[in-house]
């Protein structure tokens, strides 16, 4: 992996939530918090299958979200900007694999009741960038996914 990729990753892995942008029925975008955990540069969360996020991925599965954090220095900003594909995770075993995980990093999700309307998505980067204003202002490296 990439010295990119692999910041993008590392920071990926030390946050707990990301901003993710959909786009509506009628093309218009839509902002949504999610909680996660990631693989590499592929992250997955949890939602309901009637959320507006849901329903905006089914219909077009392009989205875009940013991890950061609240900074007092606009110099000390460092984040990931992503692009990708969203998708569903079908498999039982994967999704049980999955659930472990964002149990771990959330103890709240052990003591949610089972519901069949939730849905494990699965984004897949397309295109990430690694922000560090540490180095200089508006730094912003590039990473290429396949």
């Amino acid at each position: 992996m990439d010295a990119v990729k692999t910041n993008i990753s590392v920071y990926l892995a030390s946050h707990p939530y990301l901003r993710l942008g959909t786009v509506n029925a009628h093309c218009k975008p839509q902002v949504h918090t999610v909680g996660y955990v990631s693989e590499g540069c592929t992250v997955y969360f949890v939602t309901d299958r009637k959320s507006r996020k849901a329903e905006n991925m089914f219909r077009n599965p392009a989205v875009a979200y940013a991890v950061d954090e609240n900074y007092e220095n606009v110099m000390t900003i460092q984040g990931v900007q992503m692009e990708g594909e969203a998708s569903l995770v079908t498999m039982e075993t994967e999704a049980m694999r999955l659930l472990g995980l964002m149990a771990q990093k959330f103890a709240y999700m052990e003591k949610m009741e089972p519901n069949p309307d939730l849905v494990i998505f699965k984004i897949e980067p397309t295109r990430g960038y690694y922000l560090d204003n540490t180095r200089a202002f508006g730094q912003r490296d590039m990473a290429e996914f396949s």
